[in-house]
């Protein structure tokens, strides 16, 4: 005789059973209009300029820079975010090509502007250190150190000419205390009031970040540790979420992302504004290199990770595999 209710009484395994099932079920489903694609647009080269750390990534000229954009538009890509790449030889130690109308940021703004439009997203990075020769995200004072206050009057600058060249968002990235505020201010003042401001709120010191240095060319020595956050610090994260808010933030980000999916939750979890996270160049690099080797399933890892990412309260992600992400999860 069948004994009924003897255990296991419950079986979650039946909401496993097939692919239809576990789809319909599923609690997070990354979304094209989820991703943001940052993209390098180089000076003085006429072909793109592949990174060799970051596989499949390039430096763009300005007209493949438009043939990237429009085809994260056809994938349903949100958004785009700009790095501008200087010659060596226009670097200084006030970064002012990163303030010149005709710099290469604001070129690649102009570019992808006249090709999508409103179709896509425009957002740019405004900080200095891939204009200034000693690489950091400021000026320096006489002693050799970020100068915070000096530093904001360059972004207020940065502020207005990527704004004019026609951006939606800009990104303040150097962590500089009060660089919301004054941008929003500039912003404001020069008659920009519906350009939108993504806070690089908890952007944190990290080993993750070095690709990323070849892609931008950078000309750093030493280190970030003075104004990045402490890996080692959560709550400090949300102390600068606060000031971004009431500085005026539209929107807020944690960068990296996967190293930093308890700071990701808890951000998510307090902010009234979208939150981003940024997949960075160090975490694309590893997937991609194992995959090289055989070592992990590429496009599964691709996949697992947004939606890891997105489980943990990310509204927006920035990720390097965007228009080929957005494509496959349009399938």
């Amino acid at each position: 005789m069948t004994e009924y209710g003897s255990f296991p009484g419950s079986r979650p395994r039946r909401l496993r059973v097939n692919p239809a099932m576990r789809r319909m079920v599923a609690e997070t489903r990354p979304h094209p209009a989820d991703l943001i694609l940052p993209a390098f647009v180089r000076e003085g080269i006429s072909e793109p300029v592949p990174i060799a750390t970051m596989p499949g990534v390039v430096q763009h000229t300005l007209d493949t820079l438009r043939k990237a954009a429009a085809e994260a538009v056809a994938a349903g890509v949100a958004g785009i975010m700009l790095f501008g790449v200087p010659e060596e030889a226009r670097k200084d130690a006030a970064g002012t090509a990163g303030t010149d109308p005709d710099g290469i940021l604001q070129a690649g703004i102009r570019a992808v502007k006249a090709e999508v439009g409103d179709d896509l997203v425009i957002m740019s990075d405004l900080c200095l250190d891939e204009y200034t020769d000693h690489g950091h995200c400021g000026v320096l004072d006489a002693a050799g150190r970020v100068d915070n206050d000096a530093t904001l009057e360059r972004y207020a600058e940065m502020a207005q000419v990527q704004a004019d060249a026609g951006v939606h968002v800009v990104g303040p990235s150097g962590m500089m205390d009060g660089q919301v505020g004054v941008v929003r201010d500039a912003l404001d003042q020069t008659g920009h009031e519906d350009v939108s401001i993504l806070a690089y709120t908890a952007k944190y010191s990290s080993a993750f970040y070095g690709p990323f240095r070849e892609a931008v060319g950078s000309s750093l020595r030493g280190d970030r540790k003075t104004y990045q956050q402490d890996p080692a610090n959560a709550r400090e994260a949300l102390r600068e979420l606060a000031l971004d808010l009431a500085e005026g933030a539209d929107m807020v980000m944690v960068k990296p992302a996967l190293p930093y999916l308890d700071i990701l939750a808890r951000i998510a979890d307090e902010a009234d504004v979208p939150v981003a996270a940024y997949q960075i160049s160090g975490e694309y690099a590893m997937v991609e290199a194992a995959a090289e080797k055989g070592w992990i399933d590429r496009d599964a890892a691709i996949l697992e990770t947004l939606t890891g990412i997105k489980r943990a309260g990310a509204s927006m992600i920035l990720t390097y595999w965007a228009t080929e992400a957005a494509v496959k999860l349009r399938r």
